[in-house]
């Protein structure tokens, strides 16, 4: 098992937090509660509910660790998963009443079309192209990989990416298009 490049033991981590060890769960608070602060604002357009969902997102990392499959994926990934599926859940239920900007509903819908999908039969051989995805990732520029990650990984739209990289809108649309295009070609 590789470490990331942080070298935070995502995996040991969950293990230990499944045995019941506190300081675990702590250490994992200290390491990814702020990215998760951000993942979960993103979804519910509000601190507030962010802090909330983030709350609620480590009881249940607490309580689930032991369900955690590192066959079905990385740990930092089933943690994020966790979060952004409790967020989308928030705001799905109505769990506030919450102002969502367009931006933030076109974002939910296409994260909940993508759920959708994900939530169908397991008919994809994900095991046999995960290792390809990291492979065809590589091959891309990283400016383009970075708004393909931003996208996709992150749930940052368009105007997002472009304002993070300081770089034209058209531009993002443009080398995100051109990314998925060359992603399909290399998974082929």
């Amino acid at each position: 098992m590789s470490l990331p490049e942080s070298g935070f033991d995502y995996e040991a981590c969950l293990m230990a937090c499944a045995k019941g060890d506190q300081q675990a769960l702590r250490d994992l608070y200290e390491q990814e509660s702020p990215r998760l602060l951000g993942v979960a604002r993103r979804i519910a357009g509000d601190s507030a509910l962010a802090e909330d969902i983030v709350h609620d997102a480590f009881i249940r990392i607490w309580t689930r660790a032991a369900s955690f499959n590192p066959a079905r994926g990385s740990a930092r990934g089933w943690i994020f998963s966790v979060t952004r599926h409790l967020a989308l859940n928030f705001i799905r239920d109505g769990a506030r009443e919450v102002q969502v900007s367009e931006q933030s509903e076109t974002a939910l819908h296409a994260s909940a079309a993508r759920e959708a999908s994900l939530e169908t039969a397991d008919t994809y051989d994900y095991r046999g192209h995960s290792g390809r995805i990291f492979t065809c990732l590589e091959q891309l520029e990283p400016a383009r990989r970075n708004c393909i990650l931003h996208a996709y990984v992150d749930g940052y739209s368009h105007a997002q990416i472009a304002e993070k990289l300081g770089t034209p809108l058209g531009t993002v649309k443009a080398w995100i298009k051109r990314s998925l295009v060359a992603l399909r070609e290399c998974m082929g």
